[in-house]
């Protein structure tokens, strides 16, 4: 449960502190770049708490997360790369947890 507060209130943290003046546009941004767990609609089960997302579903491989981070190097895609790498990292720190 604590994992996915963390989805909402990591990004709300980043958006205020680093796009003071848009943060509600740019904390929805990097809400929408949750779409990203529609990959665990392929898994068998679907849910499986003890299963360590990153590496396992396809949009949570080394090479989509290497095009995350390489999405916040351009201006234009620079929120959704952000909010891809913070949801990868909270993924990656829920794996470490378990």
């Amino acid at each position: 449960m604590l994992h996915l507060a963390l989805h909402f209130i990591v990004p709300g943290i980043v958006a205020g502190l680093g796009y003071r003046r848009r943060w509600l546009p740019v904390y929805l941004a990097m809400l929408a770049t949750m779409v990203v767990d529609l990959d665990h609609l392929l898994a068998n089960p679907i849910y499986d708490p003890n299963r360590c997302s990153i590496g396992f579903h396809p949009l949570h491989g080394m090479i989509p997360i290497m095009g995350y981070i390489g999405l916040c190097a351009l201006p234009r895609f620079r929120i959704f790369g952000f909010g891809l790498v913070i949801h990868m990292l909270l993924d990656a720190l829920d794996c470490t947890m378990m």
